[in-house]
């Protein structure tokens, strides 16, 4: 599993004139290939008029989907210059689409790249991008009288709290960094005089 990616922060749509032409990107963050092609055919819909609707998008942490489309732009000016700019900037669960609205200037093979590339470029910098790490997911399990403390602690400390649960004793899920696992349990034991439980779980990203 990949250590960190970045994402859009949200969606959102910046636009950019080369030679008259208009050129609005899409950005959007999406979970799923189903997720980045609904975002595809709501922008294509919204802009049915336009000349172009160009996409690419970046799945998984690893990248393990990648898909871009020229959509009648020639083969190769379009889609993948999106794809490569997302791929540069190290994106990943990410949609872009282009919406070329045309001007009357030819703009040549290599016009088009730099127009479809620079404008997922610009729009990732006007749109704003995080950065996701990966965690350990942990349970850490403390009793009522102790539970505010450690709650604060854990707050205050910057680590991420993902759930609280009271029961019989209460339920702290957080998140983290595998190098600190070793060292967290030491504190842990230490504010709690050994008497909270603490269980590893699986893996998920959270922001950095």
């Amino acid at each position: 599993m990949q250590d960190e990616y970045r994402t859009v922060a949200h969606a959102g749509v910046h636009e950019t004139e080369v030679n008259r032409s208009r050129f609005l990107c899409a950005l959007a963050p999406a979970a799923t290939e189903k997720e980045a092609q609904d975002f595809i055919a709501s922008v294509r819909k919204e802009h049915a008029d336009a000349t172009h609707n160009c996409y690419a998008y970046v799945i998984g942490a690893d990248a393990a989907v990648q898909k871009a489309s020229d959509d009648g732009e020639p083969g190769g000016t379009a889609g993948v210059p999106m794809l490569q700019m997302l791929l540069r900037r190290d994106m990943r669960y990410v949609v872009a689409v282009v919406t070329r609205y045309y001007g009357g200037v030819k703009l040549g093979a290599g016009g088009l790249i730099r127009a479809y590339g620079g404008a997922v470029g610009e729009a990732l910098d006007a749109v704003g991008t995080l950065t996701r790490r990966r965690f350990r997911l942990a349970t850490v399990t403390v009793d009522h009288q102790r539970a505010g403390k450690v709650h604060n602690d854990l707050r205050s400390t910057g680590r991420e709290v993902r759930d609280v649960r009271y029961g019989e004793a209460v339920t702290i899920e957080i998140g983290l960094p595998d190098a600190d696992v070793d060292a967290f349990r030491g504190w842990l034991a230490d504010a709690t005089a050994g008497t909270a439980g603490f269980e590893l779980g699986g893996e998920a990203y959270g922001d950095a």
